[in-house]
């Protein structure tokens, strides 16, 4: 019988694109089409409501059950029009991706049938079972209530024939069970610090919105191929599999041309998102083979997010219309790259003022400063935080390799920022003074012009650069949902905002001239996160030294990473800033450490029945039909029997020794398990999994790998990488 494996390949190899409709409008012209945006709202709501319902969105006003009445009926109206029958609160809990649960559009009619029906009440509330979603504790799995509220400002949109209505998912007794809470948290958090410390400059700014523009990296499989890799379709990453002979040492992928199947579904995916109003602009293979990126126009925070999910949920749908598997994890493929979800961050204000870019004159320049140094002040205080809002058991196989930025998080500021922080810290008291005056600011230091151009090289080994007018957190890994690392960086600069004002008021309030103090906690503070900035090579061994030197986190296990956000600077700052409580800190951390121990046990258990029911049969065949060719050589041939059989005998000796190691550790493996299973508390038991568990998984591998290499290919029933990551 035919080698399954070769069937497979060979039927993937003969697939073509799809064939994609294109709109006959422009993009702009069915931009949002499936969107309850302004528009929709303008033409579908009572002037009365529409004005009420923007002061909602705007200013955070109160939402009175009357106005979502009025809101419901003209979203109900809009989507019966559009061929909507149901509607669902979209939500985000604690298990990275989205939630929804349908209702349909109707109610009795008392007279034998039904109405179609859509109240205020249906769109502002629901209850979804909470006791089914992760809580860390929170809630007891017979505590069943919780709730889904809406968040207006994210707008609804519509798939297929449901209306999703983004929502916060809250315990019933007000704990967040999700991201996007504690994430609105955060962003209230630094809309307030910032707008108070703009006024040093602006007094006409009444609010900072965070902005944030997402990179999307992921991988296409064919689908065929997907499903004859059981780690693909179990783990998300092939758990076995030696290099392909040529992977991407040739960097003739990046930015190459697309294959034809990947244009024609990455048009689908264009067209699909900017109906639902996402701005997609960018499109590109990356470095590695199979491997491509999706970006959109930067936008506000809350709302990136909730659309970074919903092109996720996008990418993996259209991928099997089009024969695909769309691959999100990290690190799917061993050797070459990994994913990422870089997310490019600022703030600005509502009259257009973005506070990372330089500006053409002093008093702006001097802004620019303070944002800088106080968002490096920020990710300095909790740097060791934000690596735990990124580290999950798939990321960490990506950090620090193959472009990837290292688990210690810096940042890159550029040669002329550097300079400028420089000579600010080294100036003297006086000299500070001699740099400003009452009725005319002039700064000593060299004017930092308008970006047009990049004026700095780029880092790629840097976790949080600064690009011009923004800073790049380029550790996040591809799967996650961005709201776990906005949130902490958001109410990290929030605090140091809030602590560099209120050290400015003091010196204000002693008699100091405004500028002279806001220079001088400047100064305090360059010199205090002076340790996070690193311009050099972060895969270094030298510089894991000197970042200890510096006492920035470098601890690498991740459950262990995870402490930090139980440590008291976290818990103080994130309940000044409102935006969680200790223990949602601890029911979350609980999540963590489940989440880490289950995927590596998952991981554990699809690699050992792999290694059992396909590596081993597979080899010890091959092992016994050279040991056949051997006594039948020395039959026929039983003078040159020794010198014929020397390389078959040398096969067998090297077979063996791999197979018995794969055999003796796998049974180590599963023991290691047991005894980290009968472990109660979970961050023991997450230990326990990284430490003991996991590290089989790449010492086994190598044995398998090297078998690969020996046994005969038509045997092999694993698709290989060279097989893998090359679409036709």
């Amino acid at each position: 019988m035919a080698n399954l494996r070769f069937i497979v390949v060979e039927e993937a190899f003969k697939k073509k694109a799809v064939e994609v409709e294109t709109p006959a409008e422009r993009p702009s012209e069915y931009f949002a089409k499936y969107v309850f945006n302004q528009e929709k709202m303008f033409k579908y709501l009572p002037k009365d409501i529409y004005k009420k319902l923007r002061d909602v969105i705007e200013n955070g006003a109160y939402l009175d059950l009357s106005v979502a009445d009025k809101v419901a009926e003209g979203m109900k109206k809009w989507a019966t029009e559009m061929g909507a029958t149901h509607c669902t609160h979209w939500f985000q809990p604690l298990t990275e991706g989205t939630a929804e649960k349908h209702d349909a559009f109707i109610e009795h009619d008392w007279k034998g049938g039904v109405i179609e029906e859509f109240s205020g009440k249906e769109l502002v509330q629901q209850e979804p079972d909470a006791s089914s979603f992760p809580s860390g504790g929170i809630r007891s799995t017979f505590e069943a209530r919780g709730y889904s509220a809406w968040d207006p400002s994210s707008p609804v949109f519509i798939i297929g024939d449901t209306l999703m209505i983004p929502t916060v998912f809250i315990s019933y007794t007000g704990e967040a069970l999700d991201y996007k809470a504690p994430l609105k948290k955060a962003l209230a958090a630094v809309d307030k610090a910032a707008t108070d410390v703009c006024h040093y400059f602006n007094p006409d700014v009444r609010k900072v919105q965070a902005n944030l523009g997402w990179e999307q990296e992921y991988f296409l499989v064919d689908e065929d191929l997907y499903a004859a890799r059981p780690d693909l379709l179990l783990t998300g990453r092939t758990l076995m599999g030696h290099d392909s002979a040529k992977n991407q040492q040739m960097e003739d992928h990046y930015f190459g041309a697309i294959p034809e199947r990947v244009a024609a579904f990455m048009k689908d995916l264009e067209i699909q998102a900017l109906q639902l109003g996402i701005p997609c602009k960018t499109r590109h293979n990356e470095v590695a083979p199979n491997q491509f990126e999706l970006a959109p126009i930067f936008e506000e925070c809350n709302l990136a997010v909730d659309h970074n999910m919903l092109i996720m949920s996008l990418m993996r749908n259209l991928a099997r219309k089009h024969g695909f598997r769309c691959l999100l994890h990290e690190k799917p493929f061993k050797g070459i790259n990994g994913s990422g979800k870089h997310c490019n961050w600022s703030l600005s204000t509502d009259n257009g003022i973005l506070l990372h870019a330089p500006g053409k004159d002093a008093a702006s320049a001097l802004r620019f400063i303070t944002f800088v140094v106080e968002t490096l002040m920020g990710v300095y205080k909790h740097n060791g935080l934000l690596k735990a809002a990124i580290i999950t058991a798939s990321n960490q196989h990506r950090l620090g390799a193959n472009e990837a930025p290292p688990a210690i998080i810096s940042s890159f500021l550029g040669k002329q920022v550097s300079e400028v922080l420089d000579k600010i810290e080294n100036s003297t008291t006086s000299e500070l003074q001699a740099l400003s005056g009452k009725h005319e600011l002039k700064l000593d230091i060299p004017q930092i012009p308008e970006l047009h151009v990049d004026n700095t090289d780029r880092n790629r080994t840097s976790p949080f650069a600064f690009t011009g007018n923004r800073f790049e957190f380029r550790a996040v890994g591809s799967q996650a949902n961005c709201a776990a690392a906005m949130l902490v960086l958001n109410s990290a600069v929030a605090e140091a905002l809030t602590s560099f004002k209120e050290r400015v008021d003091a010196l204000i309030a002693n008699g100091t001239e405004q500028t002279n103090a806001i220079l001088t906690i400047l100064r305090e503070d360059i010199k205090a996160c002076k340790p996070v900035r690193f311009e050099g090579n972060g895969y270094s061994d030298e510089w894991k030294e000197e970042a200890k030197k510096r006492g920035l986190d470098c601890e690498t296990s991740c459950p262990v990473i995870y402490d930090r956000y139980l440590d008291k600077s976290t818990i103080d700052m994130f309940e000044k800033m409102n935006v969680m409580k200790k223990y949602e800190l601890e029911a979350r951390n609980e999540i963590k450490w489940e989440t880490f121990t289950k995927k590596i046990q998952i991981e554990a258990r699809v690699f050992g029945d792999l290694a059992m029911n396909h590596i081993i049969p597979v080899a010890t065949r091959y092992q016994s039909m050279l040991i056949d060719n051997v006594h039948k050589l020395a039959e026929a041939l039983p003078q040159e029997a020794e010198m014929l059989n020397a390389d078959n005998i040398n096969i067998i000796r090297k077979i063996s020794r791999h197979t018995s190691f794969i055999i003796e550790n796998v049974q180590k493996m599963i023991e290691a398990r047991k005894v980290a299973n009968k472990v109660g508390d979970t961050r023991q038991k997450a230990i326990l999994y990284h430490d003991n568990v996991a590290p089989f998984l790449d010492s086994i591998r190598y044995h398998i790998d090297k078998l690969e290499l020996i046994v005969e290919d038509e045997m092999w029933t694993l698709p290989k990488y060279r097989e893998l990551l090359f679409i036709r």
